[in-house]
This record gives C-alpha cells, structure tokens and sequence, in this order.
C-alpha cells in the first residue's frame, strides 16, 4: 500500500508501520540520531564493522555483490567495501527514492570502479531484485530487525534468504542492556529523536494535504520489559480531531499513535529466530560490553 493508504489505515488502528518514517527529511533526521551521544547502536556497530572488516572480506570473497536492505546513507557498508576484494556490485535498497539517488550518487563517484545499482522499494514486499552479478551477500545493519514483531522478522529472514540464493547474510543486532541505557537513547537531550517521530504527521501534512498541528503531539518512548522492546509513540496533548484522506479521527487527550518498535534480543536468542528462517547460525562479533553484535547467517540449504 501507499504512504497515504497506511497512514490513513494507521490511524484507524492507532499503529503506523516506522517504515514511513523515511521520506527524505525523515531519513535525514535519522542520520543525525546516529551521531547522538546518547545513541549507542551506531558508532558500536560501526566500531565492530571497522574492527572484522578483514574477516568478513574473507568470508564474503572476491567478485561478491552486496545487496543492503535499508541502505539509507549506506555509511557503514563503506566498511564492508573498502575491505572487499573486486566487489562485482552494491545493490541498496530502500524505501525514500529520492534521499537513495543521492547516496547512490555519493558512492559512485567515491567507487568509480563499483556497479552501483539502487533499488527503490519496500523490502518487507515483493520486490524484483536484478539477476546476481556475482556471489549475492545481504547486509542488514542496525538492528532494523528488530523493528518487527518476532513472527514479522522470522518472516522477513526467510524472505532475504529467498532473495540472496543461497548467499549468506551479515546482520546487525541489538543487545539487551539497562533499561536506563535503553531509555537515554530513544530519547536524546536535543530532542532530534522526538523531531523524527513527529515527521511522520509532518509528512502527512506535506504529501496528503493534513493539517495537523504538530504542537499538539508529544514524542513518547519506553522500554517495554516483558516484551524486550523499545516502544515509540505520538501521544495526543488534548483531545483533537484529524481529517485526513475524507475520514474524520477523534484522539481524546492521552491517546496515542504507535509508531515504532525496537526488540531486544539475547545472542543465543535470535540465532533460534534465525535458524526458524531456515539460516545456519554462524560467527557472532560484539562489543566487550555486549552492547551490540553482529551475526553471519547462512542459508542451512543452498540454493
């Protein structure tokens, strides 16, 4: 479905899929949450990636074509690529078309020698990816994983393996850790998380002519522990009526608009998640404080 379709069927059920956070500004106010102080995931995963680029060049071999779910900037897949040895080609997906052209731009003239070939698009759909180049390794950094429900990310594991053919997968993963730690980072001391949450309704007013006053919402995020998960919300400041798409929708003060997901997961946890998708668990890397880790997953019977 469109953005305008979801959104409206969003506010219906009061949960709006973090998906379309991503339209150009959103993805650019991600950017700066990675470089928040508070913002662990980011410069831990960026620390193992620089520290194992060696091994994983190893292990991906030469002439592979890296495809990369979520790419975004594609900041971290530098990494991967400047360790590679003849990488055949970068494949990076992602859902904001135009903030992808950029940095597909960006890295074609800092990899003249690289295929570069973006593919704008929903991963969490059917999408027709090019035929291989070469050996075909997905990269999933940032525990984006984690913003699915459990049975979603089993379901979105096995829809990558499909899609790689037999190639292996080197996926981030958040970690459990203090609640304090978890809390800190979803809700910065420069409020730019709080400005990402609130894009969404200022893209509705940009893209589907809402009027919704961005004043009367509140950023709100928590950690859930029985579930393991960050939970992000839009929490209305009083009671409020939104027209949108020519339906009318009462919040009352209080109410809230569920918008993100973040699960947490244990090692030996999601290598079970991931063994359900059909991967054979492999090497996992993580930080000495098992704050963040790393996993290559390959498929446990090759195409």
């Amino acid at each position: 479905m469109s953005f305008a379709e979801e959104f409206v069927a969003g506010l219906r059920t009061r949960h709006i899929a973090p998906k379309w956070f991503y339209d150009a500004e959103g993805s650019r106010l991600f950017e700066r949450i990675c470089l928040l102080p508070e913002y662990y995931p980011t410069r831990t995963e960026l620390a193992l990636l620089d520290r194992h680029a060696p091994e994983f060049a190893a292990r991906i071999g030469t002439g592979a074509e890296i495809v990369e779910f979520g790419a975004g900037a594609s900041v971290k897949v530098r990494l991967l690529l400047d360790a590679l040895e003849s990488p055949r080609r970068f494949v990076p997906i992602d859902i904001s078309g135009d903030y992808l052209a950029e940095a597909a731009a960006t890295l074609r003239a800092d990899y003249p020698g690289l295929a570069v070939e973006p593919l704008a698009g929903d991963f969490t759909r059917d999408l027709v990816l090019p035929l291989a180049a070469g050996r075909r390794i997905g990269f999933f950094p940032g525990s984006s994983i984690g913003n699915f429900e459990p049975e979603a990310a089993q379901a979105l594991l096995a829809r990558f393996r499909q899609w790689l053919g037999g190639g292996a997968l080197l996926i981030g993963v958040d970690l459990f850790k203090e609640p304090a730690e978890l809390h800190a980072a979803y809700n910065d001391a420069q409020g730019v998380t709080a400005a990402f949450n609130l894009n969404l309704l200022a893209r509705a007013n940009r893209e589907l002519g809402a009027d919704i006053d961005l004043g009367g919402w509140a950023h709100a995020a928590f950690y859930h522990p029985p579930l393991r998960r960050i939970e992000m919300h839009l929490v209305s400041r009083r009671r409020q009526v939104l027209q949108v798409g020519g339906e009318r929708f009462e919040f009352d003060e209080g109410d809230s608009l569920h918008t993100e997901n973040s699960y947490k997961y244990g090692v030996e946890g999601f290598r079970a998640l991931a063994r359900r998708a059909g991967f054979e668990p492999g090497p996992v890397w993580t930080d000495a404080a098992r704050r963040f880790s790393l996993h290559w997953l390959e498929p446990a019977n090759p195409a």
